[in-house]
């Protein structure tokens, strides 16, 4: 496996909040809340997380967290805090802002992963964050999310996309299937959450990264019947999940879950009943 100058980073666009009945779908609020206690409001602490894969010729950020295309009523329903809106301050760390990014990987379209595409001016109108960057999508969640049904529709907000229709857009990549987007960057379409989404698989030196996204949104979703009430085919989502682990644990995969407030990136192992376990790692930055 190549890629030795490879860094993989764990950056946070913002935590905000969402109802823990509708994360966590059949599971009873008294086993859930065990591991994500809710507030007064019956919503649990999530992260806007997103992947920076940082080469030696090239800059990839997978998702780009919630953005700030939302009323202050909005804002205050979702509890969006601690934000970081277009990364800057993140970035900076390592010496980056969103105008060195050179692609922009979606795992799917849904505001809390895509609403970061556009950032304000100064006089309050909206632009592309990333401006000189490739944008990928899975050409079946692009025309899902213009679309969508009427049970996800609120989850689609065409004011995060919209603006790939605009003549000086940054280009936009419609992906068909399972994909390499470039040396070590592969993507896997899963269907259960929305259809469409694409799991992003990395190798990094001598180690395979997955960014799972909504397939498994917090190390607390990976046992079988754990599936958000947002998924439109659950059953499909179990069984995705269920491939994903198998090769996770055979081939001791770091799987990198995005909404997890607390975790990370985790390896994966089975407790003494054979339960699907996370073994959260510390670091965020790996290379």
């Amino acid at each position: 496996m190549p890629h030795p100058d490879r860094t993989i980073i764990a950056l946070e666009e913002c935590h905000f909040g969402l109802d823990g009945g509708a994360m966590f779908g059949i599971i009873p609020r008294p086993l859930w809340a065990k591991t994500n206690p809710p507030d007064e409001a019956n919503r649990i602490a999530m992260s806007a997380r997103c992947l920076l894969i940082i080469d030696p010729d090239r800059v990839t950020l997978v998702d780009t967290g919630m953005g700030v295309g939302f009323s202050e009523k909005e804002r205050e329903i979702y509890n969006i805090h601690r934000q970081d809106a277009g990364l800057r301050a993140a970035l900076r760390q390592y010496s980056l802002t969103p105008e060195d990014v050179d692609d922009v990987i979606l795992t799917h379209l849904h505001f809390d992963h895509a609403g970061g595409l556009r950032t304000p001016n100064e006089d309050g109108s909206l632009r592309p964050t990333f401006p000189n960057a490739r944008h990928w999508v899975q050409r079946q969640n692009w025309s899902w999310a213009h679309s969508p049904s009427a049970r996800d529709g609120g989850s689609y907000r065409l004011q995060d996309f919209d603006l790939f229709d605009a003549d000086d857009a940054p280009p936009l990549h419609l992906v068909d299937g399972i994909a390499e987007l470039f040396e070590g960057v592969e993507v896997l379409p899963v269907h259960g959450h929305t259809f469409g989404m694409q799991v992003v698989k990395i190798d990094a030196a001598d180690q395979t990264y997955a960014f799972v996204a909504d397939l498994i949104p917090t190390a607390a979703h990976l046992r079988d019947p754990y599936v958000m009430g947002y998924d439109l085919q659950p059953l499909k989502t179990v069984e995705e999940k269920r491939e994903l682990l198998y090769h996770a644990r055979r081939d001791d995969w770091i799987l990198i879950f995005e909404h997890d407030p607390t975790t990370a990136m985790a390896r994966i192992d089975v407790d003494a009943r054979g339960r699907v376990i996370p073994v959260p790692l510390k670091t965020l930055s790996h290379t």
